[in-house]
């Protein structure tokens, strides 16, 4: 009995350790977030921001590249990656960037755009992004990159929008492989945009691993100029299933998330 008490102790104390802990690094709650996994029948904590609570449809559109479109219930255009030569018209309200090529930036983003939020800083160290607009509340997780050969620390992001209940997340220009800690500032994924290039990025082996554990209920491919789609499908193995459909678009609420993990392949390129 002692030693039950003592675990239960324990294991309290390193829930609120880790509740502090993201307090911390977290001043607005997320609902997507993940605990710890060492306790037991634990893994996400459900605290929604209170910005961020509408429900309804989010409209995803596929603009190109690594470019999408999302659009909130409250009306909210995001652009994903935004260069400036996707997702430009009508102009987003929200853009979102990352560094590692001209085609995911914009030195010279319109003087319109409400929020532009790079994946790097430029003052040096992590970029930190904790933005609510309206119904969606926006984050990210910084990782590293390569350029001209050298690493370079922090200088992409993983953006993640939690919007209508839903936990959507851009993995942007990844070029490293994910530690704990970062799989842990994700959390839970309902809707996944993953490059698969195989070459600028992470490797298509390696990118259908890190696809695979976050085990999204929807996995839309981008990057999609130089690998055949069945390559990557076939990665994720057959508890994928796989979509083809012909639209830009798809809207997507909790109510209507597909019961198996589904590849979704969007009209574009």
């Amino acid at each position: 009995m002692q030693a039950a008490r003592l675990a239960l102790a324990a294991l309290g104390l390193l829930f609120m350790q880790t509740l502090a802990a993201l307090a911390q690094d977290e001043p607005m709650p997320s609902r997507c977030l993940a605990i710890a996994e060492a306790l037991p029948g634990v893994t996400y904590a459900n605290f929604t921001p209170a910005q961020a609570t509408a429900e309804g449809e989010v409209k995803l559109t596929y603009a190109g590249h690594s470019t999408y479109i999302i659009e909130t219930p409250a009306g909210v255009r995001i652009a994903t990656d935004f260069s400036g030569a996707y997702g430009y018209d009508p102009l987003p309200r929200v853009v979102t960037m990352n560094k590692a090529h001209r085609t995911h930036y914009s030195d010279l983003p319109d003087p319109a755009i409400e929020y532009v939020l790079r994946g790097w800083n430029p003052e040096g160290g992590p970029a930190k992004h904790r933005v609510v607009v309206d119904d969606v509340y926006i984050r990210n997780v910084p990782t590293d990159i390569r350029r001209f050969g050298e690493l370079e620390r922090d200088g992409n992001s993983i953006f993640i929008f939690e919007v209508a209940g839903l936990c959507i997340g851009h993995l942007g220009h990844l070029h490293t492989r994910l530690s704990e800690a970062q799989y842990g500032s994700i959390g839970r994924l309902d809707i996944l945009m993953v490059p698969i290039d195989g070459g600028m990025t992470l490797s298509l082996p390696t990118m259908s691993e890190i696809a695979s554990r976050l085990h999204s209920s929807i996995v839309l491919p981008m990057h999609r100029h130089s690998t055949p789609i069945g390559e990557f499908t076939g990665m994720m193995g057959d508890e994928f299933a796989v979509e083809f459909r012909n639209s830009r678009s798809l809207s997507v609420s909790l109510a209507n998330l597909p019961s198996r993990p589904t590849i979704i392949v969007l009209e574009g390129v």
